[in-house]
């Protein structure tokens, strides 16, 4: 009897869809030091994503974005990441025609302490190896809040914070 319910409880494990995938990113600032970290977690709906991430600009709104190419070299101030991640070729910003895209996500404020923590999920994006994958793309924290129409990023400033997601 045992053996059966072993089989059984073995059976529905390997049957049972896989819901949650973690992987991790390190933010690095433009002096190249290690300015937080990132925790994306997938989900049925897209990928949530937690960060904590110091010596932003306090009292302020700032732009978190997805970038097309997972290089953070701060010598190039994170230019080397690329784009913002745009696999289905629509306008950037939640206020045109047809955005928002894959890479856009909501602005986040940095209180007085300088540390962004936010959880945000995006629904546009996934952690496997489709089309819409951010694994081994960047994330990025700008110096200005997004203004989620002007093309192509949103007027959002200097790249202060970028993370390999790995």
């Amino acid at each position: 009897m045992k053996f059966i319910l072993a089989g059984i409880a073995a059976g529905v494990l390997l049957a049972a869809p896989a819901l949650a995938q973690d992987t991790t990113a390190t933010f690095i600032d433009t002096s190249g030091e290690e300015s937080g970290t990132a925790t994306l977690t997938a989900t049925t709906k897209g990928v949530l994503i937690e960060i904590e991430v110091g010596g932003l600009p306090s009292d302020q709104w700032v732009a978190f974005h997805v970038h097309e190419t997972g290089n953070c070299n701060h010598e190039t101030d994170h230019e080397s990441a690329g784009d913002h991640f745009n696999p289905s070729t629509v306008e950037h910003g939640y206020l045109t025609e047809t955005g928002p895209h894959a890479g856009d996500m909501p602005n986040q404020y940095v209180p007085a302490d300088g540390v962004l923590r936010a959880q945000v999920l995006n629904p546009f994006v996934m952690l496997d190896d489709g089309e819409a994958s951010i694994v081994g793309r960047a994330l990025m924290i700008h110096a200005g809040a997004d203004d989620y129409s002007t093309q192509p990023s949103g007027d959002a400033g200097d790249r202060l914070a970028c993370a390999v997601v790995e």
